[in-house]
């Protein structure tokens, strides 16, 4: 008896869908791809938001920025639904790890009454102000265009209710989980002198009309200063002082940060190019609320840091902003 074993080539019968083919070919499309472009409605909407009538749910016209293709923001990072919550899950892994080592070693004991006292007056109460960018980021989502941008928005607006929650750990952990600096903390927001230029810059950008200027205001000009100041040279003073422990619990966010850096400079460098009325727009936005921010964080930075800490993290936005193409 004879057996012949014949292998078959199932060729398929078409590489991927209609819309993604019009736009990149038909090939074989990556996951990216296809969970990214013209999967946004355009068209045949049943109804204008009763809010705002003079617009459709979706709208160029909510935004002076304008694009010949809104899907021309591709995320570096190749960020769709799956690929955004591996790369997340494995960050927080570590950073769970990192809480629970420095709790189960009671490391917080090791650290000097002064240097609690910093941590929870300046560090916690910070969580309040990532809880405005989680709001800023959603809202781009909601009034944004192009699915390539609105769902980084929702990714990066996730990412800030996160780090909100870790912030908020981190008091947790020096007051044995029963919330008293948590309520320290939000004393120092709400009542402490140094603390309400930056409660009043949150309020502005909460009612910031415009989602691309938020998203300027928001994840460029606040989070390059915020970022530099609370979590580099903040946590250089911290192993200055002994307590280069705590640098385990900033390690999220500085990571965080640096991933989604990438992204904001990416989007900057694609608006500048498209056109110059886009690059004097941003600029317009920038020179009227980089001074506003900049006043905003100028006391904390002075208070927690010294006369330096200010200028050094203002050194970094500039070259960011050199970077998109800005003020040349």
């Amino acid at each position: 008896m004879t057996i012949e074993i014949k292998t078959a080539t199932l060729e398929p019968v078409r590489n991927t869908f209609a819309h993604i083919e019009r736009r990149f070919g038909d090939k074989p499309a990556t996951r990216y791809q296809e969970g990214t472009y013209d999967l946004q409605a355009v068209a045949n909407f049943h109804y204008k938001p009763m809010w705002q009538p003079e617009y459709e749910l979706n709208d160029t016209r909510r935004t002076a920025i304008q694009m010949e293709d809104w899907y021309a923001f591709r995320d570096p990072r190749q960020f769709y639904y799956g690929t955004y919550v591996q790369q997340r899950a494995k960050m927080q892994e570590v950073a769970e790890s990192n809480y629970s080592f420095f709790e189960k070693r009671n490391l917080a004991d090791l650290l000097s009454d002064e240097v609690k006292a910093k941590l929870i007056r300046f560090l916690v109460p910070l969580r309040h102000v990532e809880h405005t960018a989680n709001l800023n980021n959603v809202y781009g989502t909601a009034y944004g265009y192009g699915t390539a941008i609105t769902q980084a928005l929702l990714y990066d607006g996730m990412d800030r209710f996160g780090i909100a929650q870790y912030l908020s750990r981190i008091g947790l952990i020096f007051d044995g989980n029963t919330g008293d600096k948590l309520a320290e903390a939000k004393t120092y927001w709400l009542q402490e002198e140094v603390w309400q230029g930056m409660r009043a810059l949150c309020e502005e950008t909460l009612i910031t009309k415009d989602w691309f200027e938020l998203f300027v205001v928001q994840d460029l000009l606040m989070d390059t200063l915020n970022y530099d100041i609370f979590f580099n040279q903040f946590e250089q003073w911290l192993r200055d002082n002994g307590a280069q422990d705590v640098a385990m619990l900033m390690e999220f966010m500085q990571n965080w940060h640096k991933d989604t850096s990438r992204w904001v400079d990416a989007v900057m460098k694609t608006a500048v190019a498209e056109s110059e009325a886009n690059k004097a727009t941003l600029e317009t936005w920038i020179s009227a609320w980089r001074p506003k921010v900049e006043a905003a964080l100028a006391p904390l930075a002075e208070e927690m840091l010294g006369a330096q800490a200010l200028p050094l993290a203002q050194a970094e936005l500039d070259k960011r902003l050199n970077k998109a193409g800005l003020f040349k």
